[in-house]
């Protein structure tokens, strides 16, 4: 069973659970171990169901190994076959498969009448050099449940990522006229786009690049923070 914890927020409560699970295999100092923690929405109808399998269907595509994820239906399925994964490889190869390790924590990081911001911070190891970790932005109305796309933030996207881009360059002192990439950043076709992850904040719109995305590994995650009177101008909805 899970471990519960409540907090509430207007017109939506969340239940914080935490489930997890070990390989029952013989480990030396570091088991296979899979700990997610959720920030579970009730107490609203559809707008819950709709928030909970979204948050889901994410955490699913990132607790997996191999090249699609499991069809899984529970979190606790979930576990079940990335742990179920690794042991039977362990039974393959008993001297060669190192610990795997999966970590997912989703919390409620920003909340307005017209925004819900989830965040679902992760970390996966199934083998190599590393693992990999980063941050997901999962953006809902708050009164539907309805995941909310860019279409439906933003008025002009394209208007947008063109400020956006200025802001990026200042931050990252790229000069005017010299290809985004001048500077040994990874940008596709040598050419600025939005992150895969943006984020509402409480003093603005952080514009988040994870680890990978436009930079080598050592270089980490990069970000912008767009205060809301800067972005106001390029927003439907107000934060």
């Amino acid at each position: 069973m899970p471990e519960t914890t409540d907090t509430a927020t207007a017109g939506l409560a969340f239940e914080s659970k935490t489930y997890t699970k070990k390989s029952t295999l013989p480990c030396k100092d570091v088991c296979t171990s899979v700990t997610i923690d959720i920030a579970e929405a009730g107490g609203a109808g559809v707008a819950s169901d709709s928030i909970n399998k979204s948050v889901f269907n994410v955490v699913r595509s990132i607790v997996h190994f191999g090249e699609q994820p499991a069809n899984a239906k529970t979190y606790q399925e979930v576990m079940d076959s990335f742990v179920g994964a690794y042991d039977e490889l362990k039974k393959k190869f008993p001297d060669d498969a190192m610990a795997w390790e999966a970590k997912v924590k989703s919390t409620v990081d920003y909340r307005s009448d017209n925004i819900l911001n989830v965040k679902i911070n992760h970390y996966t190891f199934t083998g190599g050099a590393h693992g990999y970790g980063g941050e997901r932005s999962l953006i809902f109305n708050p009164e539907t449940g309805k995941r909310l796309t860019r279409n439906d933030i933003f008025k002009d996207i394209k208007a947008f990522t063109a400020f956006a881009e200025t802001k990026f360059r200042q931050k990252y002192k790229i000069p005017a006229g010299k290809s985004i990439n001048s500077t040994g950043l990874m940008f596709v076709e040598d050419r600025y786009k939005l992150p895969d992850e943006i984020f509402f904040r409480e003093n603005g719109i952080l514009l988040f690049y994870n680890t990978l995305e436009v930079a080598n590994n050592a270089e980490g995650s990069k970000d912008v923070l767009i205060p809301y009177a800067e972005a106001k101008p390029f927003l439907k909805i107000q934060p």
